[in-house]
């Protein structure tokens, strides 16, 4: 038991610290009024053939194994490694002919079992298609959907001093991730990736059951702009396969650089940690009560703090520290006072002395270090949302129950992330994400090894959570204090009525009053369904 504590304890710690980091009128082409001819002479250059990879193949166990979550696993008959738009037709229009269910992978980061599912028969593979560039016909920066975050940090900013509000892990693929929502450590400070969205390349299968491309903008006039809103937080895989993005944010104008936000310079970086040792409940209550307060304080857009992004991380005894993460613009002459003013609040009558390391890195090098792994725990159960309201003293003494119990092994996590600030300026209705007023993003996760511990952990996950809001049911139901369920932080469980058993559907959970408009997009580009998952949205 020594050993495997101090082994697990290990690698919880390493990956308890998560956290890292002119609008000229265009001619109707180019604003998404048509559909595009994609391989059309001299619209781009010619690409590689698409890698079509099947089971015997060497390359496939490594194909196959991509993915972030190994109790997914794909079984696909084909593997299809695509270059661009014409060969994802390609690929689309064999498997609606074959009766092949298809999905698509980019990065691989996909929580729950929306891509790795035996179900699939064809899997599209986006991760040649990796580009970063400046479109000049669009006046906006092109990202290929298998790019990942850190390429697109270091190319956007070496290339012309700009970035994209993403998430902290650099491995991530935009293509799930932007068509989510996509959040991070400049969100509080720019908004979501997806405000400052300004087109998106998809490739949809029409009621004659043929495949073609679709630019769609967000120009008012573009009769593609539902396709659009769609890909403004509803999610990946449902309507189509993206292929690209084109940002740029809304009423930029002027040169490249002016086009999209400016990260700071340089970044100062803290780890704030409270020993697990000294934590009796009522220390621990007090630390998670008065995080809650301080954010229902600083979440405004008009706070000093909107510009600092943190993560309290609550990680399982055994790990030995519950960690604040925390990630500020050093180039503020007031950074440090700002610092120490929020581990002050966040200390205050705890009773435990935190340690404070604190250290200052470039842009680029905070944005691209890479996220520490769980190694053989690579088997996975989370689900995450929104709050509204702090968490009340009956809620933090679950966390605390499950936390500290001595006979859970599980890495399981606790993830409250700094919120609101510019976020919280968007209507609900003007993208497709609809929590537009929370204070906090919440992730609730566990990681283990073996496939025999999966009927436990899973448990254990949703003991947490039913513990957590039992006073809604069990889950973050829209209401007060929450405000449902992050798309890009999947949990089929809301689709099983003996497991939610709220009464209240899992399309609002997670798309609340967007859903009927999402319904209406679906039914236009993919009236067959042919792009479907357990959480994708069904045609009106």
């Amino acid at each position: 038991m020594t050993t495997r504590r101090r082994f697990l304890g290990s690698v919880a710690m390493a990956t308890g610290i998560v956290a890292g980091f002119t609008g000229a009128t265009l001619p109707a082409r180019a604003a998404g009024l048509d559909e595009i001819e994609t391989g059309a002479p001299g619209s781009r250059p010619v690409p590689a053939p698409e890698v079509v990879v099947r089971p015997g193949d060497p390359r496939y166990a490594e194909l196959s194994t991509r993915g972030h979550n190994t109790r997914f696993v794909s079984t696909a008959d084909e593997i299809w490694l695509v270059h661009c738009p014409a060969q994802v037709e390609k690929a689309v229009n064999q498997a609606i002919r074959g009766n092949q269910r298809i999905t698509v992978r980019g990065g691989g980061h996909c929580f729950d079992g929306l891509v790795g599912d035996p179900q699939y028969r064809l899997l599209v593979d986006t991760s040649e298609m990796n580009a970063v560039t400046f479109d000049p016909w669009m006046n906006a920066f092109a990202v290929e959907s298998g790019a990942t975050l850190g390429h697109v940090y270091k190319t956007l900013y070496e290339g012309w001093g700009v970035t994209l509000p993403g998430g902290v892990c650099p491995e991530v693929g935009v293509g799930g991730h932007v068509s989510g929502g996509g959040y991070g450590p400049l969100s509080r400070r720019y908004g979501l990736s997806v405000d400052h969205l300004y087109a998106v390349e998809v490739v949809v299968a029409g009621a004659n059951g043929l495949a073609r491309t679709v630019v769609a903008t967000s120009r008012p006039d573009d009769p593609h702009r539902d396709l659009w809103w769609a890909h403004t937080g509803a999610g990946g895989g449902q309507f189509g396969i993206v292929t690209k993005y084109w940002f740029r944010t809304p009423g930029a104008t002027g040169r490249p650089g002016s086009l999209l936000p400016k990260p700071p310079a340089t970044v100062r970086k803290a780890i704030v940690a409270w020993p697990w040792a000294q934590m009796q409940e009522a220390n621990f209550t007090r630390l998670v009560m008065n995080h809650g307060a301080w954010h229902a304080a600083n979440s405004s857009v008009s706070s000093p703090y909107a510009t600092m992004h943190s993560s309290l991380q609550i990680s399982p005894w055994f790990v030995g520290t519950i960690n604040l993460d925390v990630t500020l613009d050093a180039t503020r002459g007031d950074a440090q006072s700002l610092l120490d003013g929020y581990v002050a609040a966040l200390s205050a009558g705890v009773g435990v002395q935190p340690t404070v390391t604190v250290k200052d890195l470039g842009w680029v090098e905070a944005a691209t270090t890479p996220t520490l792994g769980y190694g053989q725990y690579s088997r996975h159960k989370s689900m995450g949302g929104y709050m509204r309201k702090p968490y009340t003293a009956a809620q933090v003494a679950q966390m605390y129950r499950a936390m500290s119990d001595p006979e859970h092994w599980g890495i399981g996590l606790i993830y409250l992330a700094a919120y609101g600030g510019k976020i919280n300026t968007v209507s609900s209705s003007a993208t497709a994400v609809a929590q537009r007023d929370s204070i906090l993003k919440f992730w609730y996760s566990c990681n283990w090894e073996f496939p025999g511990q999966d009927e436990a952990e899973v448990q254990w996950v949703r003991d947490l959570h039913h513990a957590i809001h039992a006073d809604t049911g069990g889950f973050p139901v829209p209401g007060a204090q929450t405000d449902g369920l992050y798309i890009n932080y999947p949990d089929v469980d809301t689709q099983d009525p003996s497991v939610n058993t709220t009464g209240v559907p899992w399309s609002t959970l997670y798309h609340k009053g967007n859903y009927p408009r999402l319904q209406r997009v679906k039914k236009t580009y993919d009236p067959n369904d042919v792009f479907r998952h357990a959480l994708s949205v069904k045609p009106a």
